[in-house]
C-alpha cells in the first residue's frame, strides 16, 4: 500500500472513531461561502471549520500572492472570534485585510523567527480551542506537518489556513505534494470588469479548488473579498452559454 492510500485508511479510521467520542457533529461544522455554485461544491456545503485547508497565488509573483492573502483574510473574517495570523516575514499590510472585512482589533500577530517555529505556533493556536481561525503563511508544508495541523484543529474545532507562500518556482512546483489539507484553494487575478464611468472594478479571480476530501476538484470565475469577507459568482458569467461555464475537474479527494 502506498503512503497516499496509508493516509487516507487511517483518515477514514479517525472519522469512524470520532463519532463515537462526541466530537461528529462539531466536526461537520461548516463555513458556507454563501455562493451557491461554490458550496454545493463542498461537502457539508461549506468549508469545513475544524479542518486545515491550504490558499496560494496562482502564479509566483506578489500580485497573486496578495490575492491568496484577500481570500484567506475573507474567510477568516466570516468566522466568530479573534484570528490569529502567523508569519515570518513583517510585510503584512493591515488595511489591506480590513478591507477584506478582517478588522485589525480582531487580528493577534505572531511573528516567528522561522518556519519551523512559526509551525509550532500554527499547531498551537489551532490546539487553543478560543480562536475562530488560525491563518499561517508558510512556504514548505510536509504530509507529516500538514497531519499534526489537522489534528490540531480537530481538537481545538478550529479552521486552519495555511497561506503558501513561495520564495521560489521548487516551493511552488511543491505545493502539488499531497497533504493532510481537506481543501486546496489556488486564486489567479483576472481583468477586472468595465464600468459605465472612470474608475476601476471590483477585482475578478478566477479560483481553482484543486482538492476536495471526498469531493471533486474544480474552477471558478468570481468577484474578489468585499469589506464583509465575501466573495461573489462573477457578472461576467451571467450571459454565458452553459456550456461554456467552468467545469469541474477529476475528484481529488
Amino acid at each position: 500500500m502506498s503512503a497516499f492510500a496509508a493516509s487516507a485508511v487511517v483518515a477514514d479510521l479517525r472519522d469512524r472513531i470520532r463519532q463515537f467520542d462526541g466530537r461528529a457533529a462539531r466536526d461537520r461544522a461548516v463555513l458556507p461561502f454563501g455562493v451557491p455554485e461554490i458550496d454545493e461544491r463542498l461537502p457539508g456545503g461549506g468549508l469545513a471549520l475544524a479542518s486545515l485547508h491550504e490558499v496560494c497565488g496562482g502564479g509566483n509573483d506578489a500580485v497573486e500572492g496578495a490575492a491568496a492573502m484577500l481570500f484567506a483574510a475573507g474567510i477568516a473574517a466570516r468566522t466568530k472570534g479573534q484570528v490569529l495570523w502567523c508569519l515570518t516575514r513583517p510585510d503584512l499590510f493591515a488595511p489591506a485585510l480590513a478591507q477584506a472585512g478582517l478588522a485589525p482589533g480582531r487580528v493577534i500577530y505572531v511573528e516567528a523567527g522561522d518556519e519551523k517555529s512559526l509551525l509550532l505556533c500554527f499547531e498551537e493556536g489551532l490546539r487553543h480551542g478560543g480562536l475562530g481561525a488560525v491563518v499561517a503563511e508558510v512556504a514548505r508544508l510536509s504530509m507529516t506537518a500538514s497531519r499534526r495541523l489537522q489534528l490540531a484543529a480537530e481538537a481545538g474545532g478550529t479552521l486552519g489556513l495555511a497561506l503558501r507562500r513561495f520564495r521560489h518556482l521548487k516551493e511552488a512546483a511543491a505545493f502539488d505534494q499531497p497533504t493532510a489539507a481537506v481543501t486546496r484553494w489556488r486564486v489567479s487575478v483576472r481583468p477586472s470588469l468595465a464600468l459605465p464611468v472612470p474608475g476601476i472594478g471590483r477585482a475578478q479571480w478566477l479560483l481553482e479548488l484543486t482538492r476536495c476530501r471526498a469531493g471533486a476538484a474544480a474552477e471558478f470565475d468570481v468577484e474578489a473579498t468585499d469589506g464583509e469577507g465575501r466573495i461573489a459568482f462573477s457578472s461576467r458569467l451571467a450571459d454565458r452559454p452553459a456550456a461554456a461555464l467552468p467545469r469541474s475537474r477529476g475528484a481529488t479527494g
